[in-house]
C-alpha cells in the first residue's frame, strides 16, 4: 500500500505533519522520499527516506519509525533541484505510483546508479553468445560487414528557413527526411530532428572559442569547417548519452531555458555546454551553411553515444 499524498505522518511520539510531495527515482520508478511539510513553522519541509516510514496506517497516514525530535535531522528540500512530471516527461512512471494527484518531484539530475555493473553483464553476455555463435555466423557475418567500409555520407539536407527563429540564445527544432538504408535491407525514408540556436556573440565564443570546427571524412580529409562568425549553431537531435531525442525546457532552476534530455536528465545550456547529468560531452556540432536566402543546410553527422570523444558513425 502506498500512501496518499496529504496523508498525515506520525512520528513515535506525535504527529508532525503530512505528506505534500514524493521524490521519484526516474530508473528504477520508485518512491525514493517522502516530503513531510510540517505542522507548524511556515509550511517549513523536510525530505525522509522512505525507509524511515515504520507503517503505513492507511492511505490516509502513515508512521515514523523516528521521534519528532529525530524528524527535526532530517534536511529540507532544496525544490530547485527537481523537476516536476509537467516538466520533463519519463516513460511509463505514473503507472507504477498508486498517489493522487499532486507534485511527484524527480531529481534533477538523476545519476545512473550501478550503471558500470549492468554494463558488465550486458557486455559479459554479449561477448559469450558471439563466441559460441562466431564459427557458425562467420561467413555471413563476413558478407553483411563489407558495407560498414563505405565512405561516410556527406551530402548536404535543406532543413529549413531561420525566418523560423524569432528570439536569440534558444533551441528551435527543425525537422528534414532522408533516406537511410542499413547493410543489405532496402532503403526507409526516415524523419529526423536538429536544432538550431541563433546565438549571441558571447554564445557563439562558448560553442566554438573563436576557432573553426573541422568535419572529417573517413579518410581524415577536411570536408567542411564551421566558422566561428556564423551565428546560427546547428546540434545533432540525438543525445550525446545514450541517444535519445531531448527538448528545449525552461524549468525552475534555469528558468531562460535549457535543453534538457528525459531519459537520464543530462542538462546543456544554449551553447550545447554540459549544465548537469550523466552526459559524457557536449551536444554534437553539426556541419551547418546558411545560404543568401536564409536556408539551413547541414550534413546528418552522427557520433557514438556515451563515450567523451567524437566518433563518428556511418
Amino acid at each position: 500500500m502506498q500512501p496518499k499524498l496529504t496523508a498525515k505522518a506520525r512520528c513515535t511520539d506525535k504527529e508532525i505533519g503530512r505528506i505534500s510531495k514524493v521524490i521519484v527515482d526516474p530508473l528504477s520508478h520508485e518512491i525514493s522520499h517522502v516530503v513531510i511539510q510540517v505542522n507548524h513553522g511556515q509550511a517549513q519541509e523536510r525530505k525522509v527516506p522512505i525507509g524511515e516510514i515504520q507503517e503505513v496506517v492507511s492511505e490516509e497516514e502513515v508512521i515514523l519509525k523516528c521521534s519528532s525530535d529525530e524528524f527535526e535531522q532530517f534536511p529540507g528540500i532544496d525544490r530547485d533541484r527537481y523537476v516536476t512530471l509537467k516538466e520533463v516527461e519519463i516513460a511509463h512512471l505514473e503507472e507504477h505510483l498508486a498517489v493522487e494527484p499532486g507534485e511527484i518531484l524527480v531529481p534533477l539530475p538523476m545519476l545512473e546508479r550501478g550503471m558500470p555493473r549492468r554494463t558488465f553483464f550486458a557486455n559479459m553476455t554479449h561477448a559469450v553468445g558471439a563466441m559460441i555463435a562466431l564459427p557458425i555466423a562467420y561467413p555471413v557475418l563476413k558478407y553483411l560487414m563489407k558495407p560498414m567500409y563505405r565512405t561516410f555520407d556527406n551530402s548536404w539536407f535543406n532543413i529549413g528557413n531561420v525566418q523560423k527563429i524569432k528570439k536569440e540564445n534558444i533551441g528551435v527544432q527543425f525537422k528534414f527526411t532522408r533516406g537511410v538504408k542499413e547493410a543489405f535491407m532496402p532503403e526507409e525514408k526516415v524523419t529526423k530532428n536538429v536544432w538550431v540556436v541563433k546565438t549571441t556573440p558571447q554564445v557563439l565564443d562558448k560553442v566554438y572559442g573563436k576557432k573553426e570546427k573541422k568535419f572529417e571524412d573517413s579518410a581524415g580529409k577536411v570536408i567542411w569547417m564551421n566558422k566561428p562568425n556564423v551565428p546560427y549553431v546547428a546540434y545533432s537531435g540525438k543525445c550525446p548519452h545514450l541517444g535519445c531525442g531531448y527538448k528545449w525546457r525552461r524549468v525552475k532552476k534555469y528558468p531562460d531555458g535549457v535543453f534538457l534530455c528525459p531519459c537520464h536528465l543530462s542538462v546543456y545550456d544554449e551553447a550545447g555546454i554540459v549544465l548537469d547529468g550523466p552526459a559524457p560531452r557536449r551536444l554534437d556540432i553539426l556541419p551547418m551553411q546558411l545560404t543568401a536566402s536564409g536556408d539551413v543546410k547541414i550534413i546528418d553527422v552522427v557520433y557514438k553515444a556515451g563515450v567523451k570523444e567524437e566518433i563518428r558513425l556511418l
